[in-house]
């Protein structure tokens, strides 16, 4: 037997492979899901409408014509599979369909995260590797297409067969509505409608995009008020908005997380009032959930409901009225302290920021964890000593970003006495290992959530206690809800809203919001949009 005849039926083998391949690579393309909880097995039990045009195309069509067809075909095949598994992702993350229009721009912090979580050299290697699977996905698509655009062209006879008899099942299924799953119909048409969906998001986002700027255009009640007649009630205070990372309705209601986090609230309730301090809590909605905290920072400091990179970049490019803008104009000094922030942040300016801290500038010389660059007592305790302990002939107004409960929650620390934290070197003698195996067990994932987040709340409220003094007023939020990961599926986008002050006259002025006392929110506590507290704290707070 000669060597070719030996390896013919090897050949002849892998040829067929191969065109098994093809054939589940497009099917799977065709009928995949955008949405992670569709991903179960009856999603795949259904008949491609779009193959069985393809395969009807390819029949009456000159070679050359068809295998443009193909590949044409094959590729832009490829281009939606992208974009539904971009879909899952962004499901999965934030608990939103993808937006094609504005949301490739969250590119740049998710390479960002990967820099924190994996350093320079590995983020660039991870960007690589999606960048060349990516191609090789619309390559495969279109060779695959190719092949079996000549299969069936080649074998006419059979597949007009297979096209006739397939088509007949699918018009019967899609009249009488067959579904092997609910909700999966037999009769699929899943890349096109896809398409189709994304094709009708293009034009909603571009429709927003003119729909915001006539909102950031109109009349701002604010914007011509003098300096002397803004945030008159709280002349003298320091004052403090602070966003706790992923600190959603989740932490503190219906939830084994919240068996965790209620009375760590309760128990902190009963030490403020010891040390004479006050607080109203209620809830705010927030723009974003599970990821995108600037979206909710700007949204608060504007009162604009800034919901998307569209309207955030719309907004930076305008003179709209900050909340720091505000106490700037009334006399405070201003800051912005953001630990996750590793470069240059020219947007800052927006804000109306004097003075502007993060992860380079105030000197912690302690180890970091992925995206946490410092623990949040450091960034409290740091803030405190640049600012609020200095002599100074100017109250201070601050936005503080807390990130230890950032996701992928790494283990946080004990608090410390404030007297040991100092470059927080200390920390190094600290570290604790992740919990092994916490990503393949919900529970685990929730509990290590529930210890960074509880980790944060104990942090702020022992500042409260050790540093608060008679003139601290603060505000402290959650930016959004945890990822679906923790919270599941259709989770609302509400996050706790408390303010706490020592005078009582404060709290009166607030009187008529109607949030309840204490630092937990309760089922029946108000729930404004995050964008209508700006005007109503400006509100309440003037003369």
């Amino acid at each position: 037997m000669s060597e070719e005849s030996a390896t013919r039926p090897v050949r002849r083998l892998l040829a067929r492979a191969g065109l098994v391949a093809a054939a589940l690579l497009v099917f799977a393309a065709l009928v995949v899901p955008d949405e992670p909880d569709r991903l179960t097995p009856g999603a795949f039990a259904r008949i491609p409408v779009e193959a069985l045009a393809g395969m009807a195309l390819v029949l009456v069509l000159p070679v050359r014509p068809r295998r443009v067809l193909a590949v044409l075909a094959g590729a832009l095949l490829g281009v939606v599979t992208l974009l539904k598994l971009i879909g899952i992702g962004f499901r999965i993350a934030l608990d939103r369909p993808f937006h094609p229009v504005f949301d490739w721009a969250l590119s740049g912090p998710a390479f960002d995260l990967m820099v924190t979580s994996l350093g320079q050299a590995g983020a660039h290697a991870a960007a690589a590797g999606i960048v060349v699977l990516a191609l090789a996905l619309v390559v495969l698509l279109a060779l695959s297409a190719v092949r079996l655009a000549r299969l069936v062209a080649g074998h006419r006879t059979t597949s007009t067969r297979v096209v006739s008899v397939l088509g007949a099942g699918w018009i019967g299924c899609a009249v009488t509505g067959v579904q092997f799953v609910p909700g999966e119909p037999v009769a699929a048409n899943s890349a096109v409608a896809f398409a189709y969906e994304d094709l009708r998001q293009v034009r909603a986002d571009l429709r927003d995009q003119e729909a915001f700027a006539g909102e950031s255009a109109a009349p701002d009640p604010f914007a011509a008020v003098p300096g002397d007649q803004l945030l008159t009630a709280l002349r003298g205070k320091d004052v403090v908005f602070t966003f706790v990372e992923s600190y959603g309705r989740f932490a503190v209601q219906g939830s084994d997380v919240a068996a965790r986090i209620g009375p760590l609230l309760d128990a902190g309730t009963d030490r403020l009032r010891a040390a004479g301090f006050h607080a109203r809590s209620a809830f705010l909605t927030s723009p974003t959930t599970g990821g995108g905290s600037w979206l909710a920072h700007s949204t608060l400091q504007s009162g604009l409901w800034i919901k998307n990179e569209q309207r955030y970049d719309t907004l930076l490019a305008s003179d709209r009225l900050t909340l720091g803008g505000a106490f700037q104009r009334a006399g405070w000094r201003t800051v912005g302290d953001v630990p996750a922030h590793t470069r240059d942040w020219p947007e800052g300016e927006f804000y109306g920021y004097d003075r502007y801290y993060e992860a380079r500038n105030v000197g912690y010389q302690g180890p970091s964890a992925s995206y946490v660059t410092m623990p949040d007592q450091f960034t409290l305790s740091a803030f405190h000593r640049n600012e609020r302990a200095v002599d100074g002939d100017q109250p201070v107004m601050a936005e503080i970003d807390l990130v230890s409960s950032h996701w992928p929650w790494a283990p946080p620390p004990p608090v410390l006495d404030w007297a040991a934290v100092g470059d927080g070197s200390v920390y190094h003698s600290l570290g604790r290992p992740p919990v092994e195996g916490m990503w393949s067990d919900p529970a685990l994932i929730r509990g290590a959530y529930a210890e960074s987040v509880a980790y944060s709340l104990a942090s702020l409220l022992s500042y409260v206690e050790t540093h608060g003094g008679g003139d601290l007023v603060l505000v402290f939020l959650g930016d959004h809800q945890p990822s679906t990961m923790v919270t599941g599926e259709g989770a609302d986008w509400d996050v706790p809203v408390t303010l706490v002050a020592r005078d009582p006259a404060l709290l009166d002025r607030a009187a008529a919001w109607g949030w309840e006392a204490g630092l937990r929110p309760g089922p029946g506590a108000p729930v404004w949009p995050m964008h209508e507290f700006r005007d109503r704290f400006l509100t309440a707070f003037a003369r």
